[in-house]
């Protein structure tokens, strides 16, 4: 009987470790320090915020913990609005129904898929006075930051950066995560660089990362015993987790550069099929192109479907564009901003593209396996 061998599996993204990231576990080991906070954490905070050119950081269990407790120092509460993009990740949104203020969802522009400045400036027509916006830099790359920035500048609003999908990417020479007056970011299994699971939150102001280690470490006052004036959180990286961080760290630069090359591989691989467009990159920025998307022109008779398909059949991994979240059952309830007459940009993107393998793993050999079975679907 003949055994078919399974083929060799590839990933979306995930976790690439070099070793480096051991040596700062096992010294957290021998040193009994594996409780949360410690040696790690302290130089995670500060080599981060070294490679991005910040003041200050605070490691803590997740990115979705950092726009949290963003949300919480901006001061947003019961009822506030807080406008947000809806081609996004759900984290970016949850953290808002949390606190029970009102999202309000703004759509994306073609240019970098992020969140579009007119539409915000629609929303503030309809809703004046939000408390805080929520930035996104989509799949890595950087929003139009000025223009965002302004507007926000202009009606008295705090700007927060989820660069949780953009660490190293930069917006005319300065790292996204930097320009509002609080941002995150994430190392999720599937990021640039990976602690396991962990965020970190960073400011120039270290009154407000002084509040956020208060809070996420259960807002305990400086008494003898246990004493508690806050609602606290449990939010706080481990030395252990940190020490991951430091040895991802000092790769940080060269898996930009090996998620670019894949990015590039990709457009030059698909230059001669018009049906297809690689999602666009801001010319005012470098994005670290954490995930390469493509989206399909409408009425070619391949779809985003036939080509997740065709992965999944030949085991590589492949996904949709995050479903907007205007179109959640969730978050149906809440208003979406805008331009068009009928349906969305945000919608088009998601009903058109997709996210193709971008694994820096990946060897020439894998690469050419995925771009021939994408060819193949649209030049056979």
């Amino acid at each position: 009987m003949v055994i078919a061998m399974e083929k060799k599996r590839i990933y979306l993204s995930s976790p690439t470790m070099h070793g480096k990231e051991q040596e700062f576990v096992q010294e957290a080991f021998d040193t009994n320090w594996v409780a949360p906070l410690g040696p790690n954490v302290n130089g995670f905070e500060k080599e981060l915020s070294e490679y991005v050119g910040i003041s200050h950081a605070a490691a803590l269990s997740a990115g979705t913990a950092a726009i949290h407790l963003a949300l919480k120092l901006a001061g947003v509460k019961e009822g506030d609005i807080v406008f947000v993009p809806s081609l996004t990740f759900s984290a970016t949104c949850n953290p808002i129904v949390y606190e029970k203020a009102t999202p309000v969802f703004i759509d994306s522009e073609r240019d970098t898929w992020n969140m579009c400045p007119e539409a915000l400036e629609k929303a503030y027509e309809k809703y004046p006075n939000p408390k805080a916006v929520i930035v996104v830099h989509l799949y890595g790359t950087p929003a139009r930051l000025d223009e965002i920035m302004d507007i926000c500048k202009a009606h008295g609003t705090v700007m927060i950066e989820d660069a949780a999908e953009s660490l190293g990417s930069t917006y005319k020479g300065k790292h996204t995560g930097t320009f509002g007056r609080l941002g995150i970011y994430s190392f999720n299994g599937n990021k640039i660089i990976t602690t396991s699971g962990g965020g970190m939150l960073v400011s120039e102001e270290e009154e407000l990362i002084q509040k956020a280690r208060f809070l996420s470490t259960q807002a305990r006052d400086q008494a003898r015993h246990y004493q508690h004036s806050q609602i606290g959180y449990n939010y706080r990286m481990s030395n252990i987790i940190a020490g991951i961080g430091r040895g991802q760290m000092l790769f940080m630069e060269e898996h930009k550069k090996k998620k670019k090359e894949i990015y590039q591989k990709y457009k030059e691989a698909f230059s001669d099929i018009p049906e297809i467009t690689m999602n666009p990159l801001n010319p005012d920025g470098d994005g670290n192109c954490w995930l390469s998307c493509m989206t399909i022109d409408k009425g070619c008779k391949v779809t985003p479907d036939t080509v997740l398909d065709a992965l999944e059949a030949e085991n590589i991994e492949s996904r949709p564009i995050w479903k907007p979240m205007h179109l959640q059952p969730v978050f149906e309830a809440y208003d979406f901003i805008t331009l068009c007459g009928n349906g969305s940009v945000a919608e088009d993107i998601f009903n058109r593209g997709l996210c193709l393998p971008s694994d820096i793993k990946n060897t020439d050999e894998d690469m050419e396996r995925i771009i021939g079975l994408v060819r193949n679907l649209f030049l056979q």
